[in-house]
């Protein structure tokens, strides 16, 4: 992960949020000059994912703070390991823990959720994607530990690929006058359509279009559909989508498409519990 300065920005805020004129709290009860070790300690097994935030937080905190990492980035920890210590003024690491911790809980949470869904689809040669239902403000963070899960990204945004869905369709009047008017005022722009049904599927493919969303329909219909878009010359990208759960991933696997994408990656993951565990430097 690059920290750049938007993601310090970002950090800037939250602990303007968090701090506002001062931790109350912490500048009552310690002295200045009083030195700790901070632990963080992992309280479950999952993937590691967000340390280089921690760093970047209590770097902006206090740059005398010495963060150092003692787990990889992206690698599978056990309850009870000590993924990393924070040393320096006692007052800056009690400041610093909770949104250090919130970073890194959320973003090892969503890499474990991904490595889970990630792991059913092993061997079948289609890959787990994430969709835009991000938490607003932190989706280059949240799609970064997609991808540490072992997951990749779908659409950074509405500018990067050209997804016509069912309200586009409805609004434009159909899936061809949708398709020539995305082609018509961005030429050269990947353009994927939404469909329901084989119907929708014709006419997306006879228009010529880089990939095909399958939604929410039932095995029996992404068998067939699949079928008759690999049968298309040229063939596009496929993608299986809508409220895919993980226990269907295998079957879905088992069918072939380029891509599964999948919401819960980002919107239902439950952060990695991890603490932060404080004694004084001796």
């Amino acid at each position: 992960m690059t920290i750049d300065e938007s993601t310090r920005e970002l950090i800037r805020r939250a602990l303007d949020e968090d701090v506002g004129t001062g931790d109350a709290t912490t500048d009552s009860t310690i002295p200045l000059g009083h030195v700790s070790i901070g632990r963080i300690v992992a309280k479950e097994d999952g993937i590691l994912a967000g340390m280089p935030l921690v760093e970047a937080v209590f770097r902006e905190l206090d740059p005398a703070v010495a963060v150092r990492a003692l787990a990889e980035e992206g690698t599978r920890i056990r309850s009870g390991t000590v993924v990393a210590t924070v040393e320096g003024s006692t007052r800056s690491l009690l400041t610093g823990e909770r949104l250090a911790l919130n970073f890194l809980q959320r973003l090892s949470g969503i890499a474990t959720t991904t490595a889970r869904h990630a792991a059913e689809l092993a061997g079948s040669g289609t890959t787990l994607l994430d969709t835009r239902k991000t938490t607003p403000g932190l989706r280059a963070l949240e799609k970064y530990a997609v991808v540490v899960g072992g997951g990749g990204n779908h659409r950074m945004g509405l500018w990067d690929m050209a997804l016509i869905k069912d309200n586009h369709i409805a609004a434009a009047g159909g899936i061809t006058r949708a398709v020539d008017r995305v082609r018509s005022r961005h030429p050269g722009l990947a353009i994927e359509v939404e469909v329901t049904c084989l119907d929708e599927l014709r006419e997306a493919l006879e228009a010529g279009v880089d990939r095909v969303m399958l939604d929410n329909m039932s095995m029996l219909e992404m068998r067939d559909a699949i079928a008759l878009a690999r049968a298309c010359d040229p063939a596009p990208a496929i993608e299986v989508s809508g409220g895919v759960t993980l226990p269907e991933l295998r079957e879905i696997g088992a069918l072939g498409p380029d891509f599964v994408s999948v919401g819960a990656l980002t919107h239902s993951a439950a952060a990695l519990d991890l603490s932060f565990d404080l004694e004084e430097r001796p």
